[in-house]
């Protein structure tokens, strides 16, 4: 039964997403207002839902990050409005030339962007995410089937009646923004290959295997955020400080924020000390390897746990950080290839050539220089909102916007030409010319 009319809604999800996906860029930025004003409008009925969500999960005894991550305020949810907004003032994705070539004479190429079809994004917590993904659908042309955590279902919901009641006023079908809210939904969902075309799973390591392993639709995976921090020999003391505690305090439980932060031993005496007063006032838990915790103690702080092998490969989402102390740049290189997960990972140096080795020799999909890891965001980048965030080598990668969800088509128009008149000793020529 549950298949049954899951197929039904995916299949009207898919018809809503073909005519959406043929609609010019002024009705679906029409869309994206009306969906902006809807929220508006419907900002109590959210935060009621949200309170009421956020007592159960309490009650239930829910993680102090997804907590964090469940939790909406006016000043949060007004601020999600705005950035819907903000992806309406946004470039169109769709019907871009990526190439436009003449083959020969009258016989025409391009390659043009499209969107992808119908997304199913699958979440825990995190109720803004539905209005990311609702605007970032809408505007890049794709149906959207959402599945948020049971722990944010009545927020969930709230929003998909604002944004769906938005939609009903403009081109765009209700219909292409659908939402799901039982786990055996979720389940079924994974075997629609006929109507979803891309799976994006955002969530812990093991969910988003889960969902590889058990779907034959492309899944954009976000794995695990084992980010990194690493104080070279060369970095300022004082940036140092502020951007360790920053990328560990400012939002624990984003999966941005570092979880291990390596310190270069030629600075340990100068920099973990003031470190570890400024992110303990902060409230984080300290956990450090022989040396870092021998550092600490000649300073008079005793009470860092020891880390232990599984410490490096943990990501808490919460205000605990592990620290361990390396001989040099290569060896911290080391250690994030072994035991990150590809996401973001920072250096802070005054030294040029050693910032140079490290962003290109860490293979995340982002590296940065001198400032917080905090910045792997697609509102950050300029991109509106995200969907996700990939830490796949193939593209999409790192924040995934607007760009990662359209794909491409080749058109070519011609004017009766044939493959016959290109081939044998007689062979006309290509011209290969680009437009």
């Amino acid at each position: 039964m549950i298949e049954q009319t899951l197929t039904d809604l995916a299949r009207a999800t898919k018809a809503a997403a073909q005519e959406l996906a043929i609609l010019p860029g002024e009705a679906r930025d029409q869309a994206i207002e009306a969906i902006a004003l809807a929220l508006e409008a419907a900002v109590p009925e959210i935060l009621s839902a949200n309170a009421a969500d956020c007592e159960a999960a309490q009650a239930e005894g829910i993680s102090a990050s997804l907590y964090a991550r469940l939790k909406l305020d006016e000043t949060k949810l007004l601020g999600e409005i705005a950035g819907v907004r903000d992806v309406g003032r946004l470039s169109d994705p769709v019907g871009r030339f990526q190439i436009h070539r003449e083959l020969d004479t009258g016989l025409i190429m391009q390659r043009v962007t499209c969107p992808v079809g119908v997304l199913g994004v699958i979440f825990e917590a995190r109720p803004d995410a539905v209005i990311q993904i609702s605007a970032l659908a809408v505007k890049s042309g794709n149906g959207a089937i959402l599945k948020g955590g049971r722990e944010a279902v009545r927020s969930c919901r709230a929003i998909v009646a604002a944004v769906r009641a938005g939609l009903a006023g403009t081109a765009v079908q209700p219909d292409a923004i659908q939402l799901l809210t039982t786990r055996e939904e979720t389940l079924a969902l994974l075997g629609l290959d006929e109507y979803v075309d891309l799976v994006i799973p955002r969530g812990a390591n093991s969910f988003v295997r889960f969902v590889q392993e058990n779907t034959h639709i492309p899944v954009l995976g976000h794995a695990a955020g084992m980010c990194h921090l690493y104080v070279d020999a060369a970095a300022d003391m004082t940036k140092a400080v502020s951007i360790a505690v920053d990328a560990k305090v400012q939002y624990p439980a984003a999966c941005n924020a570092i979880e291990t932060l390596l310190v270069h031993r030629d600075v340990d005496a100068r920099f973990l000390p003031e470190a570890a007063a400024a992110l303990r006032a902060a409230g984080v838990v300290l956990k450090g390897d022989d040396k870092t915790r021998m550092v600490l103690a000649t300073a008079g702080i005793v009470d860092v746990e020891p880390a232990t092998e599984d410490d490096w490969r943990t990501e808490y989402g919460a205000l605990v950080l592990s620290i361990r102390m390396v001989d040099s740049i290569e060896a911290a290189i080391a250690h994030i290839g072994t035991y990150g997960s590809h996401h973001t990972d920072a250096i802070v140096t005054e030294d040029p050539v050693s910032a140079e080795l490290f962003l290109s020799r860490v293979d995340s999909a982002g590296v940065f220089h001198n400032c917080s890891t905090r910045f792997s965001d697609g509102f950050r980048y300029g991109f509106g909102a995200e969907v996700g965030i990939s830490t796949q080598k193939l593209p999409p990668r790192g924040p995934v916007g607007l760009e990662g969800l359209v794909t491409y088509k080749y058109v070519i128009r011609g004017d009766g030409q044939v493959v016959a008149s290109y081939s044998g000793s007689e062979a006309r020529p290509f011209t290969h010319r680009d437009l």
